[in-house]
């Protein structure tokens, strides 16, 4: 049974805030942590009318946040995991050389940094009264492209000089007027500039929305709550997920799985008396290809499975991570250095280090932890005169011990949507010859797998074609006797002959050209009832 939670908080003159010896502090308490994640909502919805590219007007690809003045997330919206976990590093990259002054916005993609891959690109902008910084906001999205040897700025690369412009913390607004020179640098090493532009300009627009709605807030905030509200909803989580690990049998419990190219991703998990601790440093060192991964996605990475653990309502912000430690090895794998590439690491290995980390929990927690879901985005970028392109595709689901997994849906650390037909032929030279669920792909048992999906694209004209994907070569795992789900199979269809084509690299459509991908299934869960 959880234990209840007082909250507690110092003002300014270093006693406890009088707000929280109230009585009807609970009230207060919620009302405020729900404010702070509306206004994160409400961010997104700015950004998302506001964007010019489908990958942020249709697919949702991007995140908002909210932040006290030292960097510590208080709030997020329910976006991308891979963006939020890892947000709070480029946050306080962004504040860490030189102070934010108002008006100020701050742009970076810096993979090193707290970013994920170049194509996320992350800006942050304070909130002030009367010249004091109170609170941080930022937003991250995805753009199409960013520069690099192919479009859409995810090639299969050896180091990051070849998957685009790499941007460390620098202002891009300051005092209010946007800075001409710096933008007009960005665009010209990026495909689509009028696009990029667009997207650009909604971020800030997001992130103007926001201030508003904070500052509208603040009129309603005493000088204790100022103070008392950060720290209290991160004193919150931080004693929920205290109870949460709690009701995980003490021990130390360890998975294996593996990327594509035979790269071991393991972990280890001790469960301790309140704290948790995730021991990573077993897996393999960088590669030279682009699925390495920075600490701050293997970070996001174990926030969201804890995070899938704990009610509902839980507020996911700082206070979370106070009860994990990560474990890494600099260098590795899960925790890359320059000039490692890593455009694949965000969307590739994040989910494999999520399959490994639910392994591990199920022998613990048996009766709550779900097989394996498909375990890649099925990354396609496509480009060519005058377009850039970039998508993810669903998959299936890893069933559970009560229920069947989802079918074509996206999973774990990423929670964009599925592009609509519509969107795709309006902005492309191509036809969707296909696109529905891969009948059968889901892992056998009492509860079966969530279904893939097949999308086969017809080129009308020559296009520079990009994939990086997994789950090609082994199924995701399923669990208690679950069979596993099926393969994802990428093939090209050229003048009546079939191609069966790599997990990973680049090609050119010609006209006529069919390109096929089918996603993975998800792991089935439970012996199948009709086994002996």
């Amino acid at each position: 049974m959880t234990r209840p939670f007082r909250p507690r908080g110092i003002d300014s003159t270093g006693k406890p805030a009088s707000w929280l010896c109230q009585a009807s502090w609970l009230v207060r308490f919620e009302v405020l942590r729900h404010r702070f994640a509306a206004l994160c909502e409400e961010m997104g919805f700015v950004l998302q009318r506001s964007a010019f590219s489908a990958n942020i007007k249709e697919r949702r690809d991007f995140s908002c946040a909210a932040f006290d003045a030292d960097g510590e997330m208080i709030a997020q919206a329910a976006h991308i995991p891979v963006h939020l976990g890892s947000m709070p590093a480029s946050v306080k990259a962004a504040i860490a050389g030189s102070p934010l002054h108002p008006g100020d916005v701050v742009i970076l993609n810096d993979p090193y940094e707290g970013g994920t891959h170049l194509p996320d690109i992350t800006l942050v902008q304070g909130v002030y009264r009367r010249g004091r910084l109170l609170f941080l906001l930022a937003n991250r999205a995805h753009h199409a492209d960013v520069g690099g040897v192919s479009p859409g700025s995810m090639p299969n690369a050896t180091e990051i000089y070849q998957e685009g412009l790499r941007i460390p913390p620098i202002r891009l607004v300051r005092a209010g007027q946007e800075h001409p020179a710096l933008l007009a640098l960005l665009v010209a090493n990026m495909r689509n500039p009028e696009e990029r532009v667009g997207d650009f300009r909604a971020q800030l627009a997001s992130l103007a929305h926001g201030e508003r709605r904070i500052t509208e807030m603040l009129d309603d905030l005493t000088p204790s709550e100022l103070v008392a509200f950060p720290r209290a909803v991160r004193a919150y989580s931080a004693h929920v997920m205290g109870e949460v690990i709690r009701s995980i049998p003490r021990g130390t419990y360890a998975f294996e799985d593996a990327l594509e190219e035979g790269i071991p991703i393991r972990a280890r998990i001790t469960i301790g008396r309140g704290r948790a601790v995730v021991d990573l440093r077993g897996c393999a060192g960088a590669v030279r290809g682009p699925v390495n991964a920075g600490r701050a996605i293997t970070l996001s990475c174990v926030h969201y499975v804890f995070r899938c653990l704990a009610p509902a309502d839980f507020p996911a912000n700082a206070g979370a991570m106070e009860r994990l430690t990560v474990l890494t090895r600099p260098g590795s794998v899960v925790h890359a250095l320059a000039p490692s590439a890593v455009c694949g690491g965000n969307v590739e290995t994040s989910q494999r280090i999520v399959d490994v980390l639910f392994g591990a929990l199920a022998k613990a927690l048996p009766g709550r932890i779900p097989a394996a879901s498909q375990g890649t985005m099925n990354n396609l970028t496509l480009g060519g005169d005058g377009f850039t392109w970039y998508e993810t595709i669903g998959g299936g689901a890893g069933a559970g011990p009560h229920a069947g997994g989802l079918s074509g849906v996206h999973t774990h650390m990423t929670n964009t949507r599925n592009t609509p037909v519509e969107a795709i032929e309006a902005a492309l030279p191509v036809r969707i010859e296909a696109y529905r669920l891969r009948r059968g792909s889901g892992g056998r048992g009492r509860r079966r797998g969530g279904e893939g999906i097949e999308r086969a694209i017809r080129a009308l004209a020559p296009i520079e074609a990009s994939l990086l994907t997994e789950r090609r070569l082994v199924g995701p795992y399923g669990l208690a006797g679950g069979g596993a789900g099926r393969c994802g199979r990428n093939t090209l269809v050229r003048g009546g002959r079939t191609m069966r084509l790599p997990s990973k690299g680049g090609l050119t459509l010609r006209p006529g050209d069919v390109l096929s991908i089918e996603t993975p299934g998800g792991g089935g869960h439970g012996t199948p009832a009709s086994d002996p």
